[in-house]
């Protein structure tokens, strides 16, 4: 192997499937293959489409991914994948298949968490990870506060969202207003052209009593689509970029106030933001604004690496291998609900040295 770890990695654990490749933490390849159009005419997500895209696209987007890298699958030292959380079906197809070309081309697996990824990512665009990172995680499933003192086996959670998540909330405001899915980058780009102090929309869980890590973003939803419903009820038209605006602010004002504020608390002088909904403009700039303010280095992707990718899978796998963390063992599957609090899933098997003993004759016996 060589100095720094050349991984795959693979993610599966919604509707795009991400092959990315690494060496150490220089970004070789990020190959997507994205099923969102087909599940726009739902208006969210469809498990059962989500897996089969997946079955569909992995050997090509794997093929692609190697192709860009101008690596041979056989110069792998490790192939990592998404274990959980995240949809079971679609994790299923991403650990499956990571497993037969692990045991095909006999090199080490690493099961790793998405959330994980989603904070070791950065170090593909802005070096390696403080110790320990604050790390602000907001997509359309999590909307997390992390703190990471390893990122390869010690992340803990500070705060979480109790009903609906940033991104959810957005999707449900999109189509309430007929924006369609998904839609965090349509009302983005409409909020550019509204006024964000036109409606006094709620800031969940932001008085004093209240958690001082959690969000809740199910009472603003509700707040909207009722003041929305009172608009088209009274027979006014509903002004549609004012109520973007509007919506968006009471979100990110909550995310970036509680982020800064653990960050003061724990006395950590970086804040790291991950997840889809950190394409948002506002979000990274009102984070700007703040950390600013307060002292506070701010560590954001670029807008490709936030939303769910192979290449940040790779990441953390490079860590794995890189940190001589055991590899998983060919008893890891898919788990829908992995905490946080498990970076990786290791299995029995102490290195890579063993983990290979079944033959292939047996394998099949």
């Amino acid at each position: 192997m060589a100095d720094e770890p050349l991984v795959l990695g693979i993610e599966t654990s919604c509707d795009e499937t991400g092959v990315g490749i690494v060496r150490g933490t220089t970004l070789l390849a990020d190959a997507v293959a994205s099923s969102v159009d087909t599940h726009a005419r739902f208006g969210g997500v469809v498990p059962e489409i989500a897996s089969r895209a997946h079955l569909e696209a992995m050997v090509p987007t794997i093929e692609r991914a190697l192709k860009q890298a101008g690596v041979s699958a056989r110069d792998l030292d490790g192939i990592a994948v998404t274990a959980g959380p995240g949809l079971a079906g679609a994790l299923l197809v991403g650990v499956s298949a990571a497993k037969a070309y692990a045991y095909a081309l006999n090199k080490p697996l690493y099961g790793v968490n998405h959330l994980a990824s989603h904070i070791c990512v950065d170090q593909l665009e802005h070096g390696p990870l403080p110790e320990p990172t604050m790390a602000l995680l907001v997509s359309g499933g999590h909307s997390s506060l992390l703190l990471a003192p390893d990122i390869t086996a010690d992340v803990r959670p500070m705060g979480a969202t109790i009903d609906d998540a940033a991104g959810e909330a957005f999707d449900k405001i999109a189509r309430v207003l007929d924006l369609g899915f998904p839609g965090g980058p349509v009302i983005d780009r409409l909020a550019k052209e509204g006024d964000p102090s036109a409606i006094a929309f709620p800031r969940g869980l932001s008085g004093s009593r209240d958690p001082a890590y959690d969000f809740s973003f199910s009472g603003l939803k509700t707040a909207v689509a009722r003041w929305i419903e009172a608009k088209r009820a009274a027979g006014e038209e509903v002004p549609v970029r004012d109520v973007a605006a509007s919506f968006q602010e009471a979100v990110v004002d909550v995310l970036t106030r509680k982020a800064v504020r653990a960050c003061k608390d724990q006395g950590v002088d970086h804040l790291m933001i991950g997840g889809g909904v950190a394409a948002n403009s506002r979000l990274r700039a009102l984070a700007q604004e703040r950390c600013e303010r307060a002292g506070i280095r701010l560590r954001v992707p670029r807008p490709g690496l936030c939303t769910d990718n192979g290449a940040m899978v790779a990441a953390l796998g490079a860590e794995m291998v890189a940190r001589n963390r055991p590899a998983s063992d060919w008893e890891l599957s898919a788990d829908s609900s992995l905490p946080v609090t498990d970076p990786h899933v290791p299995g029995a098997v102490p290195s890579h040295d063993h983990v290979h003993e079944i033959s292939k004759d047996n394998l099949y016996s």
